[in-house]
């Protein structure tokens, strides 16, 4: 009987995946990662500029960047196993749930942005943030299943927790930061 592998090994393992990706696995890799890595620039370069041009800012604010790094940081790491190994387990019901509960999230992102002109785009905004954690609860018991049966693995579990974290304090501090009035938004944007 063979050791079990310990955890960076296992990380190194999981991620040399990688290699195992078709055109079309990079082509979704890459626009779903790169679309978490836009959100993280956009929201982080949006208050870096504002607060070197002296804008303050609250600080939930700052947590809507950095929850953002912590998802898409986790996001690379787990959709690695999701387009290789764990590709055919997900290709129904898993697969859907991930759809649905990227276009919520997404969906809630760009409704909040709006609700900073549009006060009645909070409503679907948070309509569809709850939703998206719905889903992400239910796409747990999928991923939960599949470690039980061996179809899954701790580096992929582990990556959940950071998906998890990250859109939870991300988006905790996102609908702070709209209640309180999106302090320094208005300050920030006449200076672009």
């Amino acid at each position: 009987m063979s050791e079990p592998l310990g955890f960076g090994a296992e990380l190194l393992v999981y991620v040399g995946r990688v290699r195992q990706f078709q055109r079309n696995d990079w082509i979704v890799y890459l626009s779903w990662v790169g679309t978490m890595i836009g959100l993280v620039v956009g929201t982080g370069g949006f208050l870096a500029f504002g607060a070197v041009h002296g804008v303050h800012f609250p600080s939930a604010a700052w947590w809507v960047p950095l929850g953002s790094m912590l998802f898409s940081l986790s996001i690379a790491i787990d959709t690695i196993g999701h387009r290789s190994i764990y590709k055919p387990y997900i290709r129904r019901a898993e697969g859907l749930v991930h759809g649905i509960t990227i276009a919520c999230g997404v969906g809630s992102c760009v409704l909040l942005c709006a609700a900073y002109r549009n006060e009645g785009a909070w409503i679907p905004a948070l309509t569809l943030t709850v939703l998206s954690i719905i889903y992400s609860l239910v796409d747990e018991v999928f991923h939960w299943h599949r470690y039980w049966t061996e179809r899954s693995d701790r580096v992929e579990m582990w990556s959940h927790v950071g998906i998890l974290t990250g859109h939870g304090v991300m988006m905790l501090g996102w609908w702070t930061w709209y209640f309180t009035g999106y302090q320094g938004v208005g300050a920030t944007l006449s200076l672009l």
